[in-house]
This record gives C-alpha cells, structure tokens and sequence, in this order.
C-alpha cells in the first residue's frame, strides 16, 4: 500500500486468498488500530458515549417515527409540511425525484439500520409492511444507480440481517427469504438496464416496462456517470451469491471492466460522464467527489467481499494516480484526465467527504486526517458541509441535503485511530442536526447554511447512513447484538456479510488487469498496514496532523496562491493574477501576449479577452493562460454579483414553532438593509385592501406589526409607502401566482419604482405562494403569529421553547402533527458555473460540466485591484490577507410587473476549449500517445 500506510508486517493475504484470510484482514484493518491512540485528547467517558448514543437513538425515533407516522406508505418524507412526498404529485426536482418509485423508499432503506440501532420488534414490523404493502411494478421511471443501492442494497441488508437474527432463535422465526425473493424480482427488472454494446447500463429504467418501449418513456439517453455504472458490483454479486443466479454478477463486473479499459491509460484515471454505447468520455475532468466517488470505493470493497485480486490491484492504480493528481493536501481538486496537472475547477463537492474513510480502509491514514479536519473546519464556520465550496472555503453552493459522508469518515477515522477527538466530532454533528435541522415533523434538510433556512426534504439515506454511522461511533461491542466485523458496508451503508466470498463462486476470476498496463509491484501489498507504521511511537501523531489545519478555513490562501508564492520563493516570477491585471501596464500586456491572450478594446469602453492556447510560448505559459481566464471570469462574475443582494430570512418565532422554521425571502432593494441593522421582529397582521396599493383601511390593525401584503396591481415601492404611513415596522410581500414556489423558480429580488426610495425606512421582503402560505396556515390556527425578518436565521429561543416542553398540552407528540412549510429549492449559482445541477443526488448520476470560457468581457473599473473588494491578496512575504468573505448569491432583480429573468449566463464548457488545443500544445502530445 502506498502513502502512509506503507509495507505492513500483519498475516500476509496471498494472491487468491480464502475469505477466511480476506475477511480477517478487512477486520483487523479496522479494528485491530482502535486501542492504540491514547492521547491527544481526552479520553470520553462511558457514561457520555452512552448518553451521545441514547441520544441518537432518540433522534431516529423522532425522524422514523414520523415518517411512518405522516409519509408511509409514501417514499420519503417532506418534515415540513408533515406529508408524503409522492413522485407526481409535487413539483418536479428533476433528476433527484429519479431515487423515488413508490416503493416506500425510506422503509426499505432503513431495515438494517433498525436492526444496528437493536430494534429488532420494530424491524420485524417493518419487513412485514414491506412484504405487505410494497409493489416494485410500478410504472416510473427510476435511476438505476440509486435503485440499486437504496431499494436493493436495503432489500439485501434487510435479508442478511433477517436470517442472522432467525438463526439466534428470537426473532424472525417466520422468515423465508421473502425479501431476498423481492430483491431478486428487483434485480431481474433492473436487468434491461445492461442491454447495451458497451454493458454499461442505462441511467433510467421503468420498473413496469423496462427499456425504449414506448410506454417506458426511456431508453433514448446516451450518457451515464462513472460511479451510476461502476456503483453495482457489491448489491449484484450479493444477490447472485445469495440465490445462485450468477447472471447479475457477470453484468455488474462487465461494467466494471469496461470502465477499467476506457480509463484514460496515461494518467489511469477516469472521467465524470461516459457515452454508454461508445465508450467516449462526455466529461473529461476527474475527481474523487460527484459522479465518480462510488467507483473507486466499489473496487476496494469488492476485492473485500469477493477476494478477487483484479479489484484490488485496479483500485490501488487509481489511487496512485488520485494522490498523484488530485490530491492536493488538505483539498482534492478535479483535475483533467488528459491533462491531470490542470485543475478542472476551483471548488469542491459535498460528497468526496467520504474519501477521508475509503484512505483508512487503504491504509493511508495521513491524508485522511488532513482532509478530514479540513471539512470539519468547514463544517465548524457553516455549522454543515455546503454542497460545494472554493478553494478558499467560501460557500459555492448552499444547500446541505442532510448528507452522511463526513459521519461515516468520522466512524472509520475513529475506528481506526481510537482517538476521542472523532467522539466530539460526532457529538459536533448531533448538536447541529438537533439545533438547526430539527423540525417538529423530523430533520429538514438546509436550503441555505448561510441564512439557517430549511427545505422541505428529508431523503432517506439520511436514515439509512447518518443515524447508523453516529450510533456505532458512540457504541462499544456490546451494545450491538450482532458482530458488525462480520459484514461489509456499502455506498449506502447497507450491511452485507463476509461470508459471501466462498459462496456461490462461478464467476470466472481472470485477472485482466496486466492486460492494459504494466503495474508497480511496489504498490500493492497484500497485508493490513503494521499500526506502529500507521501510528509512530508519538502518541499525538493525529493531532499534530491535525493542528496545522485548525485555522484553515479563517485564515487560508486559495491554493494558486500557494503555488504563487511557492514559485516567488524558488527565484521564479509568478504569473500574473486576474485580481492584478491592468489594462494600461504595458508589461501585463507583454505578459497576456506570453501566454496567447489577445486584448481587444470595445466601443463601448470594456475591454475583451481572448485566448488561443497555440499562441503561447510555452505550454506552461498556455496553463498560466487558462489559470488567467478562468480566474478573471470569475472575478467579473463576482463583481456583477456583489451588486446584487444576498437571501433574507423569516423565521416564525410564537408557539408552536419557536424558531424552527425558517423561510427564505427574496430581499428589496429599497428599504431597511438587515444585513446592517437589527433584525426586526414582530406579529403579523394582513392589510386591508390586500395588495397594499392605495391607504390602508385598517392602520389600527397593522400599527406597529408586521404588514402581510399581495403583490400585484402596483409597483413594490408603492406598496412599501402605504403599510409604512400606517404604522406597520415592516412588510412581507406574498406572491399572488398561486402554487409558486422556490422549488421551482430562481430567487426573487423586489426593485424600487425608479424614483427615490430613501423615504422607505422600514425592511421588506418577498416570499412566493408556498412560503407564504405557511404563515396564512398559522395565523388561521394560532391566530397571534410572531415572526423574525433578518439577514439569516437566529437562534432558538430557549426560555419559549423550555416553557413548551415543560407544558403538558405542548409534548413532543403534538409537536409532530404541526402542519409546516417552508421553501424548499436551491437559488441560482454564484458564478459562471451557474448551469450547474446546483442539487446533487446521494450519488448524483451527472453533474453538468464545470464551465468556462475563453472570451472574458471586463469594464474599465475592473481592470484595477481595489483594496476594499472581496478578494484573498498575498504580499511578497506570503502572507494572506482574508478580506470580509461576501454572500454570492445570483438572485433575481425585477419590478412588480415584470415577468422573471433568469441572471444565469450561458458559457462556452471547458472541454470545448481544450479540445482547440489538444494537438497544440506540444507538452501534452505525449500523454496523448494512447488515443491514437
């Protein structure tokens, strides 16, 4: 093994090993460690490791209980507004509805964790509502990807956790394979899938008419992501080792080798998207996060469960080339598969935070330390992981969908380490879930961690994964009643037993790796990594890994920075930085003109840039060029967008809610400015007439409160004047299109009426039909409604809420029929990315390329560096200057009678411009050797 894991000196696993050996390896990696850190941090007492696990335990009850009890038999539940979210009957989310096939999703994907959390009459309840209540003929369209490893993976995990529980004598004694007989009636309708040249499946299947019947409503698309048909190997040899139909194993591991051979051969890696009949990379940048994540851990794990070799030795060439490549210590950013020293983006997803613990099942335990606490600092500033974040940590996109992957890095961490810092990271983890997700009807996912605003979502992974990770973190031995040493994790985090390897074994094991590469003997190593070599006789190994990164996210330098004065410092001058660029410097120009950018002087007085990659002088100075571009589009873009004012917040703050629903609000542009001034808080009250257009007829009831108006009929600003002269403290204004909703439609930002507004003295916002509604449901049955208009979520008021718990007629159970609401989808992007699927899935089957541009227009006022700008600067002494970071929200300017308008802007894709000088450059022709 490579990295820090180095040669170790355990039981040595040979080539072709019994599971017996295999399976004891895998073990011991993971536990064998769990005793050797004793230091570093303070060791947590039973005592709490029992109340952090109790409290867990009370935590899924509260998200189970409820879903059954307000969703079931629907897939998922929406915490919210207390219902089921049925496919169909609420507006489309695109791609990420794909997950749901009115297949009681959370359900199933909860069997096994019911059985880790020793719930086992609960589990022997739900199995029988499955096989009761569930129907896997529907007529959807589903994603095979997500199919696979919720509703089959947790058909899998519910049998083998069904048939160790019989084999104890209690429980389970009626069972018969009844859910491994669904899996298999599942696998074989997942099957038509796989009819492709390629024997990469399709991204969609009807679970009713399978593929390009025209009742199936698909079978036409041509791409899928790596991870959607490299992410099967483990649910499909599971299920053909369980029943001895050898068939789904043979499709999934044609899958996987036709990945293996498609991998670019220079750089051994992969790329996000790939045409399923062709073979032919759609997206050539590569990364451990979205759409290909999933890949590389299914290789490792099923050289775990099924011991064959190929996999391992696949699995350790792409994690060469990723420490290679994209690992850039603590970050890991996307790089081109064709040209792996280019960076392809400059931020990160949410979902490579489980990478941390796919390294401690490698081995490799330094870089995952560092990139953990990375995400963990993250984490501290945002209270989640947003789903995608830059290279200086600022927010990219907002949304956090309750994800599991830095849960499950901290358990394997843990695990591995034995080190009590993970225990307080996982303690972190239940505060916020409990203080900022918890909702009356659940946990709601964040629509924004920036403003604390909720979205009407709760997805089940977040049962299956979240709740199963924390509460084995917190547990020791023998508060679980089976060994978990015995089965191996999936994607999903379904639980599926070791013994499978020497079960059912007729796949043929031909190791076809040394057909497509010459290997590194040097970086396979065929035994668990020595602890002394994991952990040197330095007792705070861990933590002096982690102490250079605590302030990494206040105090950090974008990583180009670093390159730049790491260049500075060797005697080489660095290059030219778009935030530096004058358009009046006759060397800047000399420079541009080095690396084959051409400056064009518009009649308008805004100056455009234009590349051409085969002008440069060099091939380095072509990268600097592109670095260069990419760096002023997205300085432009900022710019525009500082103009533009970031989400508001109302949170409802009377009883019943006592702050634990926050609404987000489209601000104005006239008004008072919350992000300066004190919040304003108050009761709301309808005005009279309704749309605010001509003086109110009821200024007694408004006086001092909260004004709740209609938009329509009048310009913004009009409205804003009427409610003001009545004594109102400030005003919502609540669209009048019936049904709208920010599920559907960009963020709204209310402009004034062309004329001075500065007599407007009091804050407006804005919130679309669903939004506010919630607040007309709450007056009709509470009557007195107390909200909080701000610039973000506040805190909970505790005084409020201890006085509801400790009020018999306010218990918990009450708390759970409220009828909530809230604005449930993601506002547009900050920068030129913005055509970006800005919602990932669990594993998102694509994400649209990572966008940019040859062509940058800039106006005269951008062409110098202003000091007061939000932009990181460095000195020639390396030291970074972290400016005030600024929220980059791209929102939508308009009058009250104007129609919507997008901000978003279409932009040449990446791939586009590297394909014009693929035979250009003459320092990449011969990493190109293999395509010819």
């Amino acid at each position: 093994m490579s990295g820090a894991g180095g040669r170790g000196c355990g039981s040595p696993v040979p080539q072709r090993a019994p599971w017996s050996l295999v399976a004891a390896t895998a073990a011991f990696c993971l536990v064998s460690a769990t005793s050797v850190w004793t230091a570093g941090a303070e060791p947590m007492s039973r005592e709490e490791k029992q109340k952090l696990g109790n409290q867990v335990l009370e935590m899924f009850d509260h998200a189970y209980g409820n879903y059954m009890e307000h969703a079931y038999p629907a897939d998922e539940l929406m915490p919210l507004t207390c219902r089921g979210r049925v496919r169909g009957q609420e507006p489309s989310r695109g791609d990420v509805d794909d997950a749901l096939g009115k297949f009681s999703l959370t359900l199933i994907d909860s069997l096994d964790t019911l059985v880790v959390l020793n719930k086992t009459k609960e589990f022997e309840d739900a199995v029988r509502k499955v096989l009761r209540d569930v129907n896997l003929d529907n007529d959807v369209v589903v994603s095979v990807f997500e199919t696979n490893i919720r509703v089959l993976g947790g058909l899998l995990g519910g049998h083998s956790l069904a048939i160790m529980l019989k084999e104890k004598g209690e429980y389970m004694q009626w069972y018969n394979d009844e859910l491994l007989q669904m899996a298999k009636q599942l696998g074989y309708k997942l099957l038509p899938a796989f009819n492709t040249t390629s024997g990469l499946p399709y991204p969609r299947i009807n679970l009713k008419f399978g593929i390009r019947k025209p009742e199936a409503r698909t079978g036409t698309e041509t791409d899928t992501c790596t991870a959607c048909a490299g992410t099967l190997i483990l649910e499909f040899a599971a299920l053909s080792r369980f029943t001895g139909a050898t068939i789904f194993e043979e499709y999934a591991r044609k899958a996987l080798d036709f990945l293996w051979e498609k991998r670019q051969r220079s750089s051994n890696l992969v790329g996000v998207t790939i045409n399923i009949h062709t073979g032919d990379w759609v997206r050539k940048d590569s990364g451990v996060g979205a759409g290909i994540d999933s890949y590389y851990e299914y290789l490792l794990k099923a050289y775990v469960l099924l011991g064959d070799d190929s996999f391992l030795e696949r699995f350790n060439t792409h994690y060469d080339a990723i420490m290679r490549y994209i690992s850039q210590p603590p970050l890991l950013l996307d790089v081109h598969i064709h040209k792996p020293m280019l960076n392809a983006r400059t931020w990160m997803d949410a979902l490579l935070a489980f990478f941390p613990g796919l390294q401690v099942l490698k081995g490799d335990i330094r870089p995952a330390i560092e990139t953990h606490e990375m995400l963990y600092q993250v984490i501290k500033k945002h209270n989640f992981l947003p789903e995608a974040f830059t290279t200086d940590f600022r927010v990219h996109w907002a949304q956090h969908p309750l994800r599991p992957e830095f849960a499950e890095s901290t358990y394997f961490l843990y695990k591995a380490t034995g080190d009590p810092y993970y225990l307080e990271v996982g303690k972190t983890l239940i505060e916020n879930l409990n203080k900022y997700a918890r909702v009356p009807c659940g946990f709601a996912a964040m629509k924004d961690v920036r403003t604390g605003s909720h979205e009407d979502r709760m997805d089940s992974f977040f049962l299956a994964e979240m709740f199963k990770y924390l509460y084995l973190l917190f547990a020791d031995k023998e508060d679980i009643i089976f060994d978990i040493e015995d089965y191996i994790f999936t994607t999903e985090a379904h639980l599926l037993p070791l013994w499978l390897s020497t079960t059912n074994q007729s796949i043929s094991k031909k190791n076809i790796t040394s057909e497509y590469t010459e290997l590194d003997d040097s970086n396979f190593d065929w035994t668990c990594p020595n602890t002394q070599i994991l952990f040197p006789n330095d007792p705070l190994y861990a933590q002096s890994i982690r102490e250079p990164l605590k302030n990494v996210v206040d105090k950090s330098c974008p990583r180009g920075i670093i390159r730049v004065e790491e260049s500075f410092r060797s005697g080489a001058k660095p290059p030219l930085r778009a935030r530096d660029f004058m358009a009046t410097n006759p060397e800047h120009l000399e420079i541009l003109k080095k690396m084959g950018v051409s400056l064009i002087h518009l009649k308008d007085g805004r100056v455009q840039l234009v590349q051409h990659a085969i002008q440069a002088a060099s091939s380095i100075d072509a990268e600097d060029g592109l670095r260069f571009m990419q760096e002023m589009i997205e300085l432009s873009s900022q710019q525009q967008k500082e103009q533009q004012l970031p989400p508001r917040a109302v949170q409802i703050v009377s009883h019943p809610f006592f702050g634990r629903v926050v609404l987000t609000a489209g601000p104005a542009q006239f008004g008072l400015d919350l992000s300066k001034h004190k919040e304003t808080r108050g009761f709301v009250a309808s005005s009279k007439p309704y749309n605010g257009c001509s003086e109110l007829t009821n200024p007694e009831a408004v006086m001092g409160k909260i004004a709740l108006i209609q938009r329509g009929q009048c310009m913004f600003a009009e409205k804003a004047r009427n409610i003001q002269n009545a004594g109102a403290i400030g005003g919502i204004v609540i669209d009048d299109n019936e049904g709208s909703s920010s599920d559907t439609a960009p963020l709204f930002q209310m402009a004034g009426d062309g004329k001075d507004t500065d007599d407007i003295k009091i804050p407006m916002l804005f919130l679309f039909s669903k939004e506010g509604s919630i607040i007309l449901d709450a007056i009709r049955e509470y009557e007195e409604v107390e909200v909080l208009l701000s610039d973000k979520a506040k805190d909970r008021d505790p005084e409020m809420e201890n006085e509801e718990q400790s009020s018999p007629e306010n218990d918990s159970q009450n708390q759970s029929d409220e009828q909530v609401s809230s604005s449930s989808q993601e506002v547009d992007l900050v920068d030129q990315e913005s055509s970006e699927e800005s919602s990932l899935n669990s594993h998102p089957e694509s994400l649209s390329p990572a966008d940019t541009d040859n062509v940058a227009s800039i106006s005269p006022s951008e062409q110098t560096s202003d000091p007061t700008e939000n932009h990181e600067t460095t000195n020639l002494n390396g030291e970074c200057t972290d400016l005030d970071n600024q929220l980059q929200e791209q929102s939508e300017t308009e009058e009250d009678s104007n129609p919507n308008v997008s901000w978003g802007k279409k932009v040449q894709p990446i791939d586009s411009i590297l394909a014009d000088w693929n035979e250009d450059i003459e320092a990449f022709e011969m990493m190109e050797k293999d395509e010819l």
